[in-house]
């Protein structure tokens, strides 16, 4: 299965909730899609929810730069909500761990936006 994004808001803070895998060919591709397709809309705030995320190979990953390097470029901030264990061992092995704001709680992440 791969990866399955729906897109909610919260006040001025959109919430793109991820399930599944993201991995090499249509996984990462969509991600890219849907943060474009945001980043485009002038949507600045996005709050990424990893909590249904079961796996994230290499090219996942390089989608999550990606889509940190664009939102940031475009003025916006892109952060991290419920990593499940083994995504969190994987950005701290690749020491992403210190570039993504990462929460647990969804209230507080879409309060650290203001």
């Amino acid at each position: 299965m791969s990866v399955k994004l729906t897109t909610r808001q919260v006040g001025d803070v959109t919430v793109i909730d991820a399930e599944g895998r993201i991995t090499l060919g249509e996984g990462s591709s969509s991600f890219r899609e849907i943060i474009r397709e945001k980043v485009a809309k002038g949507e600045k705030k996005l709050l990424l929810n990893l909590a249904e995320v079961s796996y994230i190979d290499s090219s996942g990953i390089g989608e999550l730069v990606s889509a940190y390097t664009t939102v940031t470029n475009h003025g916006g901030s892109l952060k991290l909500l419920n990593l499940t264990k083994r995504v969190k061992d994987l950005l701290q092995i690749t020491k992403l761990y210190t570039v993504f704001e990462v929460f647990d709680d969804e209230a507080a992440a879409v309060r650290s936006f203001a």
